[in-house]
This record gives C-alpha cells, structure tokens and sequence, in this order.
C-alpha cells in the first residue's frame, strides 16, 4: 500500500470520526432534553442520526487501525456516505422551518444559540458526508490501481483483465 494514499485515508478517517462525534454530541443533548409531550417524527430522525454517528464512529475507529485492511472497505464507505447524506436531509427539513437562515448559511455557528447548533450539526453531517464520499473514491482508485497492475502468465504471454472489475468488454 502506497504511503500516500495511507495518509489521504487515515487524514479521511480522523476527519470522519471528528465529524461523526461532534453531530453525535450536538444531537444527542438535544435528545437528552427532549419533551415526551412533542410528536414522535423529530425524535425518530435525531435517533437514525445518532445511530448513523455512532456507526460511523465505530467503523472509523476500527479502520484507524494498521492491521484493519486498507481501502477494501470502500462498499462501506459508500453506503455511510449515503446515510449521512440522508442524515443531512433530514437536519435540513427540521431547521428550515424554525427561521434559522438558509440551509448553506453558516456564517455565525460559534457565537452559541439555539440555531447555531442546528446550523453546526448540518454543516458537520454535510462534511461527514463528503469525507465518507472521498473515502470511497479513494478506495476504488486504490482497487482499481493495484488490480491493474497484476499480469496473468499462462503460456509467456501476458493477459490483463479488461473492464470494470475484471468483466471483458463483449
């Protein structure tokens, strides 16, 4: 494994745990303060929220690790790529209606409120999401770098598999 392309990954990783953690924090002392008498729909995105963090979190630490496999993961990647995506939809169509700005205006999140917590824990699923994303795009340059470089030798000639993993072009 090339060592540029372990830093990109493992930079990608902290970046995702960071991400990961700090939506996990804002959304859970919401959850924390929650009111029984409010409608059940609020809550049931902020828990796919958490679960989605503390996934991602799970996963980012376990690929930290040197002996975890590399960038073979990349499947994964996509799909909590995905998930964050809907993570921030779902941020997004609770916060829009409370007058906290627009979706992409997150100019004043370190001055504290209510709405700058919102406005923080989008800006941070947005940034999960593009990590996971590039992670992902990492993962099949990596694949697809280190299968094209493999030859078959049968009778002294070389073969090279063709198309998209390894499906002969017809």
């Amino acid at each position: 494994m090339p060592v540029i392309s372990r830093l990109v990954s493992i930079a990608l990783r902290i970046g995702e745990l960071a991400f990961a953690c700090v939506v996990a924090g804002i959304i859970g002392s919401y959850l924390h303060r929650w009111d029984s008498t409010n409608s059940a729909w609020p809550k049931a995105r902020f828990i796919y929220t958490e679960v989605i963090g503390g996934l991602s979190i799970l996963l980012s630490l376990l690929w930290l690790l040197p002996f975890a496999g590399g960038f073979v993961h990349w499947p994964v990647d996509l799909v909590l790529s995905a998930a964050w995506f809907a993570v921030f939809g779902l941020l997004v169509n609770y916060v829009g209606p409370n007058a906290c700005g627009g979706v992409f205006h997150w100019g004043g999140i370190v001055h504290g409120g209510e709405c700058n917590r919102w406005k923080a824990s989008e800006a941070f699923s947005f940034l999960s999401a593009i990590f996971w994303l590039a992670s992902t795009l990492v993962g099949i340059w990596f694949m697809r770098r280190v299968s094209g470089d493999r030859k078959v030798v049968t009778d002294g000639t070389h073969h090279r598999r063709r198309g998209f993993l390894g499906r002969a072009r017809v």
